[in-house]
């Protein structure tokens, strides 16, 4: 594969070798403190709160594969319900159809509803750009969200499919139920292992040309690569972890429903990415934590009114930080 690095590299220097080295160590320190916090809020949270945090975690990672797209490819997807609303049909088939019910078996059925829905709609919509490309993923969003509103027979319909939370298995282990704990340990899990994998994708020479895409699409065709067939692996990589998230998502609700493939959903994705800070990987996590915690403060108080003050504060963070949450945060970390 060929590389976007441009001239030969000039050998680092000592100085340069040594802070490469101290960002590696302040960023895995970092990684590993973020880590233990989420790991150790469900011992001291409520209830209620402890679900809270774990769907956090789900739509974080929902908003970072929608993050490969819009961040580092420069296309920004509407079609992410529909992956997500794949991922959590695929999940609750295996679990209403293999005997007995098997937590990997219904990740893997999730990402292959996930995947097989993301070749699909990369097939066609690769070929497009720009809004026209946006409005052919909210199109085909929008037609899996009528065949599964109508396909009651497999589908359920409008009730969606409710099915029981299968319980953790290990090679060489006994089976173990899940409580409210041990689950959000196991999507932490999920989606730690995740963000590893997306990020030093991203960071590969193959995330490289995503990024000469994004920077210039007809430099980068220029100079011999096939875009559209990087678009293509794109796309079916969002997907993949759009599904992971759905399957998820639909593991710890028991259920699948109709409404998580609506445009809606896309929608707050694409919030979630501008407030947190696009092509950063963390900073949808951070984005889909500030609106999911805005809303349910300001849902409490101002019951039916509370879009009002979301959409005034969303529109805010669009002028006064434009770089979301992230920027704005290593912007006051470099003063």
């Amino acid at each position: 594969m060929r590389t976007v690095d441009g001239p030969p590299a000039i050998p680092a220097t000592p100085t340069a070798l040594a802070t490469t080295t101290s960002s590696r160590i302040g960023y895995w320190t970092a990684f590993t403190i973020v880590l233990i916090l989420l790991a150790g809020a469900p011992l001291v949270l409520p209830p209620f709160w402890q679900r809270f945090a774990t769907e956090i975690l789900v739509w974080g990672l929902l908003a970072m594969s929608s993050d490969i797209l819009i961040g580092y490819t420069g296309m920004v997807s509407f079609g992410h319900s529909a992956f997500f609303g794949l991922g959590m049909y695929g999940a609750a088939a295996a679990l209403l159809t293999v005997t007995p019910p098997n937590l990997w078996i219904s990740l893997l059925y999730g990402l292959a509803g996930a995947g097989l829905v993301a070749v699909f709609v990369a097939f066609f919509a690769t070929r497009l750009r720009d809004i026209y490309f946006a409005i052919s993923t909210l199109v085909f969003s929008q037609i899996f969200y009528v065949i599964i509103f109508t396909w009651t027979e497999v589908t359920g319909g409008e009730n969606g499919l409710t099915f029981r939370q299968p319980p953790l298995t290990l090679p060489g282990l006994d089976s173990v139920r899940f409580t409210a704990v041990t689950f959000h340990w196991f999507v932490l899990a999920v989606v730690a292992a995740a963000y590893l994998v997306v990020r030093r994708i991203t960071q590969s020479p193959f995330g490289k040309v995503l990024q000469a895409i994004r920077e210039n699409e007809a430099r980068t065709r220029a100079i011999g690569y096939h875009v559209e067939r990087y678009k293509i692996v794109a796309v079916m990589l969002s997907g993949l972890v759009a599904g992971l998230a759905g399957a998820l998502y639909a593991l710890q609700n028991k259920f699948a429903a109709p409404d998580f493939v609506f445009f809606i959903v896309s929608g707050e994705v694409v919030i979630f990415n501008v407030m947190g800070g696009m092509g950063t990987l963390v900073g949808p996590f951070a984005g889909a934590a500030f609106f999911l915690l805005l809303r349910e403060a300001l849902s409490r108080y101002l019951t039916e009114y509370y879009l009002i003050p979301l959409g005034i504060v969303f529109i805010v963070m669009i002028v006064f930080l434009p770089q979301g949450l992230l920027g704005f945060a290593r912007r006051a970390l470099n003063r």
